[in-house]
């Protein structure tokens, strides 16, 4: 297999004219910065609409888009805004607003959809359903707020009560269908302009659904939940290198006896239609396939255990080569086994390698060709943060050990500016194969960028500036490429 590598770039994190990246011009041009550096891949967060906190790894439907990523310049040239209404639209805020969005994108869209005359491919979709578990789930949002308010009847799934509350919020129940509808779109256009390049587009499927999700609307029994949608166990992790105190992350956990009565079909779609909208595909949390942590409602991350569940049966179907797996975090033989059963590849770390023990597995010598290699991930610090929180000794310790395995040619670090650089071509070197990098490191920025600070609130709200995308850069990237064989 070719080496190659990419770039890990949230959409939300692009620049744009808009308060939010889009599937717009700036995703385009980011495109055109991948294939002028040389790099084969871009790696996205999820793209799903998000709940309370705007975590991208907590979704109001799985299979949904984020209508905040609706390139609103499109709907201008469908006549469907107007240029005041876009003018209206247009911040210069370097960090996202999402309570600004909830208000002014929403009610901005609802303008469009006033205005859209419904195509018989818009009717088609409508009728196919595709979308309408999202769309009646909206809508009853709108009306009842979460899904712990719901009415029974809507709790229950009463079809002859559901078309009758769809016949009463017609408008509602269409605007929903027409916002995915046109990010459908959008989204797979702009796929094969990056396709046509070259390019292929690395999606992220988080283990879990939200509580408040259509999915958990629509598939209480396969959850474990009581009859009134109350959780008796929730997702997290104990635990580990991001926190102390584990992590509480409040998901409904999945009911691998009810699942495993059809061959654990909801897993097995959910897997297909995420394979559809990307090329490659990253499963957040894997090791939660072999074994996850169980805690019972109500109490800390400290209180939960290890449960088994069944991930060689529900990922035996599907094209290894286009899965990698997330295996961070505390590994064991359990997962250790079902990625040799699965054949995935899994993640490497640089800055989990300079720990002083040479059987690391994050050390460059110790990563095989099947992995994915990164320097950090969304939920690590940047190099350059990461090393500006280090005192001088730490600092010489750390310093020393990324000299002691630098690339034969590449310059010992001196000072802290100095780290990324060398991390970078020191991930490029390795025998994974394929890298990921981080968009910030390349550009050595300090922990202003990072994306995730796991276990605390006000994250994801990063975005670059226009100017970050210089063709130096691009060039520095592609001559880096070529050097470590990755073009």
């Amino acid at each position: 297999m070719k080496k190659t590598s990419g770039i890990l770039m949230p959409v939300f994190a692009l620049p744009g004219k808009y308060g939010i990246g889009t599937f717009g011009k700036e995703a385009y041009d980011f495109v055109d910065f991948l294939a002028l550096s040389g790099q084969k891949v871009w790696q996205m967060l999820p793209l799903s609409q998000t709940v309370f906190g705007d975590s991208p790894y907590q979704t109001t439907a799985d299979s949904s888009f984020n209508p905040y990523f609706c390139d609103l310049d499109d709907l201008f040239s469908l006549g469907l805004l107007t240029e005041k209404e876009l003018k209206s639209a247009k911040s210069k805020i370097n960090k996202i607003d999402y309570g600004k969005l909830y208000v002014e994108r929403t009610a901005l869209l609802k303008k469009a959809f006033s205005r859209f005359d419904y195509s018989d491919e818009f009717l088609s979709c409508v009728n196919s359903k595709k979308y309408r578990d999202y769309a009646v789930f909206m809508t009853a949002k709108d009306c009842f707020g979460s899904l712990s308010n719901f009415p029974a009847w809507l709790k229950t799934l009463n079809k002859r009560l559901i078309d009758k509350f769809i016949d009463e919020n017609s408008q509602s129940f269409l605007f929903y269908n027409f916002t995915q509808f046109i990010l459908e779109k959008q989204f797979f256009r702009l796929k094969k302009y990056a396709n046509d390049k070259g390019i292929k587009l690395f999606g992220d499927l988080p283990l879990y659904v939200a509580l408040d999700s259509a999915d958990v609307w629509k598939n209480k029994k396969l959850f474990l939940l009581d009859d009134d949608y109350k959780p008796k166990k929730v997702a997290g992790v104990p635990p580990d290198y991001f926190s102390a105190d584990g992590q509480l992350w409040g998901n409904p956990i999945y009911d691998y006896d009810a699942m495993k009565q059809d061959g654990f079909k909801w897993w097995k779609n959910r897997l297909k239609k995420s394979l559809e909208r990307y090329d490659l595909l990253r499963i957040d949390h894997f090791r939660g396939l072999d074994r996850f942590w169980s805690i019972p409602f109500g109490e800390n991350a400290k209180s939960g255990e290890w449960v088994k569940a069944y991930g060689e049966e529900i990922l035996r179907p599907f094209n290894k080569k286009r899965l990698i797996a997330e295996d961070l975090g505390v590994i064991d033989d359990g997962v250790i086994n079902l990625l040799k059963n699965t054949g995935l590849p899994g993640m490497k770390v640089l800055l989990f390698a300079f720990d002083g023990n040479p059987d690391n597995p994050y050390l460059p010598k110790n990563i095989p060709a099947v992995s994915v290699a990164y320097v950090g991930t969304h939920d690590n610090d940047t190099v350059r943060g990461f090393v500006n929180g280090l005192n001088d000794e730490q600092f010489s310790t750390f310093k020393n050990s990324v000299n002691a395995v630098l690339p034969k040619g590449v310059k010992k670090i001196k000072g802290k500016k100095c780290v990324a650089p060398a991390l970078i071509e020191t991930a490029l070197s390795t025998n994974a194969n394929l890298v990921i990098l981080s968009f910030a490191d390349l550009l050595n920025l300090d922990n202003e960028y990072r994306i995730n600070t796991p276990s605390t609130v006000g994250n994801w709200t990063v975005r670059f500036k226009e100017n970050h995308f210089m063709s130096e850069l691009a060039e520095t990237l592609k001559t880096l490429t070529k050097k470590y064989d990755r073009f």
